[in-house]
C-alpha cells in the first residue's frame, strides 16, 4: 500500500478547480492546513473568497471526491474559512494571472460545460451527447453543442445540420435550431470541411482549432454547452484543460469490464489535466427483444464499476437500442420523441440538470471580483 502524505493529497487537489476562476484551489492558495491521522482520516483546510458562496457545497464535494479516492483514505473532512481581504487580493491576482497565460473565452461564467469522453471508440459517446443535448434543450434549457471530435466529426449529421458558418463581428455563430422550449447552438468541424475528406491534423494545431471554437465563437447565453471530444487520450482531450479549465467530464463506457476499464485511463487523463470528473453514463446495456425476453450483449455492470472505481456516480444507463443509430442516420434524435428511448434520455437530463446544476447568482462572488479588478487595471493603463 502507497504511503498516505501531505503531498498526495495536495497532488489529487491539483484537480479540483474553482469554477469561477478558472484554476486549481492549489494553484489559487485555496489549500491550508492538511492534516492526516494514523487511521487514514484526512482533513483539509480551503479558504474561500467570500461568506455565503454558492459554489461552496460544490468545492466541498470535489474535494471530498478526490482525496476519497486516494488509497489509504478512511474518510475526509473539509474545513471552511473565509480569506481575509490580503489573502483575497492575492487570489485574485493569482486568477487574473491564471486568465491572462490560458486566453480568455466566450464562454458564460453561468454556463455549465460538461465534455463528454470515452476510453475508446465505438462506444456510442457523439450519440450520447447529442441526445442528452436534446433531452436538456426539450426541459427549456438553451444548449451548445461543440464537437470538438476534429478528426471524427459526427455531430452535423446526427442533427442534420450542414455548413458553412455565419461570422459576425469576427466571431464564428453557432448554428441554433429549436428544440422543444429550448434550444441548440451547434459548432463543429463538419461546417468547415466536406465530410468525406480526411483531415490530416496534429498536436498543436487540433489545440488551436478547438481553441478557436471556444474563443473566437459567439456562444451567448447558454444553460449547458456539452463538448463532443475525441475517443482517447490524444491531443484535443489533454489540451482541453488549458481552453476550458472549468470544464467536468462526463464518462460514456458499454457494460463490459474491458471498456470501462479503458474508459478509466480517460478518467485519469482528465484528473492529471485538473479536471473534475462529475459522473459516468452506461451506454449499450441491456437489449430487450420485440417479445420482452432481455439479453445482456456486452456484458452487464461495467458503469457501475466504473463509477465505483472513480468515487462518482452514474448517472444512467441507456438500453442498446438499434432506434439510436436509425435516428442518429436520420438526423432525427430519438430524444426529440416521446418513447421509451426519449424517456430514459429525459430522465438522464434530470439527473443531469438536478445534480450539474448550471451557475447563478455569482455576481457577488469570485468571478465578479475578478472582473472588477480587471476593469480596474484596464482603466489604470
Amino acid at each position: 500500500m502507497a504511503a498516505l502524505t501531505t503531498d498526495a493529497v495536495l497532488e489529487v487537489l491539483s484537480g479540483v478547480v474553482d469554477p469561477e476562476l478558472g484554476d486549481t484551489i492549489v494553484n489559487l492558495g485555496m489549500v491550508g492546513e492538511v492534516r492526516i491521522d494514523a487511521e487514514g482520516a484526512v482533513e483539509v483546510e480551503v479558504a474561500l473568497t467570500i461568506a455565503g458562496c454558492p459554489l461552496r457545497a460544490q468545492i466541498e464535494r470535489d474535494v471530498t471526491q478526490a482525496v476519497a479516492g486516494l488509497e489509504g483514505v478512511t474518510g475526509v473532512e473539509v474545513q471552511i474559512s473565509m480569506m481575509d481581504a490580503d489573502q483575497r487580493a492575492k487570489v485574485m491576482e493569482r486568477a487574473r494571472r491564471a486568465a491572462v497565460e490560458r486566453g480568455t473565452d466566450t464562454i458564460d461564467q453561468r454556463t455549465k460545460i460538461l465534455a463528454i469522453a470515452s476510453g475508446k471508440g465505438g462506444v456510442g459517446k457523439s450519440s450520447v451527447t447529442v441526445n442528452l443535448g436534446v433531452a436538456l434543450a426539450r426541459r427549456g434549457l438553451k444548449v451548445g453543442i461543440l464537437d470538438a471530435d476534429i478528426w471524427g466529426f459526427s455531430v452535423p449529421r446526427l442533427l442534420k445540420l450542414s455548413g458553412p458558418v455565419e461570422a459576425e463581428g469576427g466571431k464564428m455563430l453557432p448554428k441554433t435550431m429549436p428544440c422543444g422550449a429550448g434550444s441548440l447552438s451547434v459548432l463543429s468541424m463538419g461546417f468547415l470541411a466536406e465530410e468525406d475528406k480526411a483531415i490530416m491534423w496534429r498536436g498543436l494545431i487540433l489545440n488551436r482549432a478547438v481553441q478557436q471554437f471556444v474563443e473566437d465563437a459567439r456562444w451567448g447565453a447558454l444553460d449547458y454547452l456539452l463538448v463532443d471530444l475525441p475517443p482517447g487520450t490524444g491531443d484535443v482531450a489533454m489540451g482541453l484543460a488549458k481552453v476550458l479549465p472549468r470544464a467536468e467530464l462526463l464518462i460514456v463506457t458499454t457494460p463490459q469490464a474491458a471498456a470501462s476499464q479503458v474508459a478509466a485511463r480517460a478518467a485519469d487523463m482528465a484528473r492529471r489535466g485538473t479536471l473534475r470528473v462529475a459522473g459516468v453514463i452506461e451506454n449499450m446495456a441491456d437489449f430487450t427483444c420485440e417479445h420482452g425476453t432481455t439479453y445482456a450483449l456486452f456484458g452487464t455492470g461495467g458503469g457501475q464499476r466504473l463509477a465505483a472505481q472513480l468515487s462518482v456516480p452514474l448517472l444512467g444507463s441507456v438500453p442498446l437500442d438499434p432506434s439510436v443509430a436509425s435516428g442518429g442516420d436520420a438526423g432525427d434524435p430519438v430524444a426529440a420523441h416521446d418513447g421509451h428511448l426519449g424517456q430514459v434520455f429525459a430522465q438522464l437530463a434530470e439527473v443531469v440538470a438536478s445534480t450539474l446544476a448550471p451557475a447563478a447568482g455569482l455576481e457577488g462572488c469570485s468571478a465578479q471580483m475578478l472582473r472588477n479588478l480587471e476593469a480596474a487595471l484596464e482603466g489604470s493603463d
